[in-house]
């Protein structure tokens, strides 16, 4: 992904949105779940976005002080986006469209790593943070093979945090 014909302010609102978008699924996907496995592991993924959209705001206080972030409807960077859930859409589809999210914000974190040549800590954060988004491709990745799997990925077992 070229990010150099973008200007910084705009990658920080897209990275921004992207992150308020993906975390504003995950919880509304865990919010529609009754598996407390597959629950627990998208409220993880909510609560990662979170920490990162705190961090790129705060990157984008420091670098635009007298600029108020407004996030955009739409950006200028072309990210796919996680589909929106409703009761006719397959959960393996909404998964897989998460995962596509995943790999594209990776790529975009890593790309926008390289815009920090001057600053080796934001340059460092923005890497790890391209790291963190392929580990959340991959916890999608085995959901989604679990799903495609079982039948019915949504099955409820009462006792299944019972314990011995």
């Amino acid at each position: 992904m070229n990010l150099e014909k973008y200007n910084t302010q705009d990658l920080l609102l897209a990275a921004i949105k992207s992150e308020i978008d993906s975390k504003t699924i995950y919880t509304k996907l865990a919010g529609s779940i009754r598996n407390d496995l597959i629950k627990d592991k998208l409220l993880f993924l909510a609560t990662e976005e979170a920490k990162h959209q705190q961090f790129i705001e705060t990157m984008f206080i420091k670098q635009y002080p007298n600029k108020r972030i407004t996030i955009p409807k739409k950006t200028v960077v072309p990210l796919p986006t996680i589909l929106d859930m409703d009761e006719n859409t397959p959960l393996s589809k909404i998964v897989e469209s998460a995962m596509n999210a995943e790999h594209a914000a990776q790529e975009f974190y890593k790309a926008l790593a390289k815009q920090y040549k001057n600053d080796s800590t934001t340059q460092h954060m923005l890497q790890y943070f391209s790291d963190m988004e392929l580990q959340h491709y991959k916890i999608l990745e085995v959901e989604k093979e679990s799903m495609e799997r079982f039948e019915q990925a949504d099955v409820y077992w009462p006792m299944v945090h019972a314990g011995p």
